[in-house]
C-alpha cells in the first residue's frame, strides 16, 4: 500500500551555528500598561513551544537583508501583539498567572551555521539539533528576565535560513500562531494586518460560581497524580526510547476511511481515523492485558463549539482535549469503525456546556489533561503556506523531544509546488517515541492493521 517507516537519514548531530548578537527588541510604538487576564486553558500550558522554520536562499533577500526586515516587522508585531513584550506573572491578590503587559521586549538572535541546508540533511525528519535554531528565553540577557518569544534567525552558507521562535505557550495555540506568522508576514512586506487579532481572553473565564456539570475523566487533580506523573503529560521522560517516523500516504488514508464505513458518524475525517489507527496500536503496544483501559487524548478546536461563537481571530489558547477510552480486548477484537465512533463522539462531545464545565473544572482544581496518549496534530496549521517578502517556507517543525505519551502529526515534506514545496500532499508524517520493545510491536501492529 505504499506505506513506510521512514528510516532514519544520516542526521548532522552539530550543525556548528555560531551566535552572533543577541539583542531585545521592542515595541516600534508606545503601547498600553495593563495586565492580561490568562484563562484557565492558558495556565495549564505554561510551557515554551519551540518551531523552526525553513527557507530557500533568494537573491533579492540575502540573510542580512532578511534579518533587518524580519527584526523591523517583529517590532511592529509587539505593538499589535503588545503581550508578547510582556513577562509572566503571580497576581498575589488574585493568585492567579497572568501577563503583565510592560513592554520589557523580546528577544532577537543573529547566528549562522557553517553548512549548507542541503548538508544538514532531510528537513522533514526531527533532528534534536534543530534545538541550535532556536534560543531559550530563560536569563536571556539578564538573569532572572525570561521573555515570552525569542527569534532567532540563523544563516546558512548557501544563502538559505532557518528563523526559530521560542514561545511561552500561555501566548498561542497552533491556528493563533498561524494568524500572528501571517501578520508578521503581511508587516515585513509593509501590508496591512491580515487579521485584526481579538485579545479578549474575558471571553474563556470560568463562570461564577464554577458548574462542573460533566464528570472529567479526561482530567487528573494534581494531588492525585499516579507515581511517575509528577511532572506531567508534557514532559520529556528519562526512559531509553526508539524514535521512528512513520508515513500514511494519501491511499492509506483512504483505506482507512473505507475500513470505518459503517459507522454511525456520518462523514468520517482523516483526522479520527488516523487517531484511531494510532490509539489501537499504542494500547496494544504496552503492557498485555486485555482488561486494560486505554485512553486517548487529541486536541479539538473550541472557537466554533460555544455559543455564540469565539472569534476566529481569538488569539490565546481555544484548544482542549476531547478523549476517548475503551478496554484493550475492544481495541484489538473491535471493528475499525467502532473505534473511529468513538473517536469521534469524543470531538462531538465537546460543545458549548462541556467546554464551560472544563474551564469551571480548572478554576476549582489545580491539574491537567491526563491520558495513555495524547495525539498532538501540526498536520494541517499551514505554517509552510505562510507567504514573506522572502517566499514561503521550504518546511516548518517543532523541535522535537521524545515523548512516550505524545505522538506527533507532521505534514510529509516535499510534494508541493516548487522545490521542497510542502503543499499537494495530503499524507501525513507521524513521529512516535517507545522504548524498545514497545516500538517493535507498534511498528508491527501499525502495518498488520492497515491490511
Amino acid at each position: 500500500m505504499g506505506t513506510s517507516c521512514i528510516e532514519a537519514p544520516p542526521l548532522v548531530q552539530d550543525l556548528k551555528v555560531i551566535i552572533h548578537k543577541t539583542s531585545m527588541v521592542f515595541p516600534s510604538k508606545e503601547t498600553q500598561k495593563k495586565s492580561l487576564f490568562l484563562s484557565n486553558i492558558d495556565k495549564v500550558l505554561n510551557f515554551e513551544v519551540q518551531t523552526v522554520h525553513f527557507f530557500a536562499a533568494n537573491n533579492d533577500f540575502p540573510p542580512q537583508t532578511v534579518a533587518e526586515k524580519f527584526k523591523n516587522a517583529l517590532q511592529d508585531s509587539l505593538v499589535v501583539y503588545d503581550f508578547l513584550a510582556g513577562r509572566l506573572r503571580l497576581n498575589s491578590e488574585t493568585n492567579r498567572l497572568e501577563i503583565n503587559c510592560n513592554a520589557k521586549g523580546a528577544g532577537f538572535v543573529v547566528a549562522s551555521s557553517e553548512y549548507t541546508l542541503n548538508e544538514i540533511g532531510d528537513l522533514g525528519y526531527p533532528n534534536p539539533a534543530f534545538a541550535q535554531l532556536v534560543h531559550e528565553s530563560q536569563d536571556f540577557i539578564e538573569p532572572g528576565d525570561q521573555p515570552l518569544c525569542v527569534a532567532q534567525l540563523t544563516s546558512f552558507k548557501c544563502g538559505g535560513f532557518a528563523i526559530g521562535f521560542t514561545t511561552s505557550h500561555t501566548t498561542f495555540d497552533g491556528l493563533s500562531f498561524r494568524t500572528f506568522l501571517d501578520n508578521l508576514a503581511a508587516l515585513a512586506s509593509n501590508k496591512p494586518l491580515t487579521v485584526i487579532p481579538c485579545h479578549d481572553r474575558q471571553l474563556l473565564a470560568a463562570r461564577s460560581p464554577p458548574r462542573v456539570s460533566f464528570p472529567h475523566p479526561e482530567l487528573i487533580k494534581l494531588d492525585n497524580l499516579p507515581t511517575g506523573l509528577e511532572n506531567g503529560v508534557f514532559e520529556a521522560t528519562k526512559e531509553e526510547l526508539d524514535f521512528k517516523v512513520f508515513e500514511l500516504t494519501s491511499q492509506n488514508i483512504m483505506s482507512l476511511k473505507e475500513k470505518a464505513k459503517g459507522s454511525s458518524v456520518g462523514r468520517v475525517t482523516g483526522f479520527n481515523v488516523i487517531t484511531a489507527h494510532i490509539w489501537r496500536c499504542k494500547a496494544l503496544s504496552g503492557p498485555d492485558d486485555p482488561t486494560r483501559s486505554s485512553t486517548i487524548l487529541y486536541a479539538v478546536d473550541i472557537r466554533s463549539k460555544f455559543d455564540p461563537p469565539l472569534p476566529k481571530s481569538y488569539t490565546g489558547n481555544a484548544v482542549l482535549t476531547a478523549y476517548a477510552t475503551a478496554k484493550c480486548k475492544d481495541l484489538e477484537k473491535g471493528s475499525f469503525s467502532s473505534l473511529v465512533e468513538m473517536v469521534t463522539e469524543g470531538a462531538k462531545r465537546m460543545n458549548d456546556e462541556y467546554a464551560r464545565s472544563i474551564i469551571d473544572w480548572g478554576e476549582l482544581y489545580n491539574g491537567f489533561p491526563h491520558g495513555e496518549v495524547l495525539v498532538s496534530s501540526w498536520w494541517r496549521l499551514g505554517f509552510e503556506e505562510v507567504e514573506y517578502p522572502w517566499g514561503k517556507p521550504k518546511y516548518c517543525c517543532p523541535v522535537v523531544y521524545h515523548r512516550k505519551d505524545i505522538i506527533l502529526l507532521f505534514p510529509p515534506f516535499g510534494g508541493g509546488e516548487g522545490e521542497g514545496g510542502c503543499g499537494g500532499n495530503d499524507g501525513v508524517n507521524i513521529i512516535v517515541a517507545l522504548p524498545p520493545k514497545e516500538m517493535k510491536k507498534f511498528e508491527s501492529l501499525f502495518y498488520s492493521f492497515l491490511i
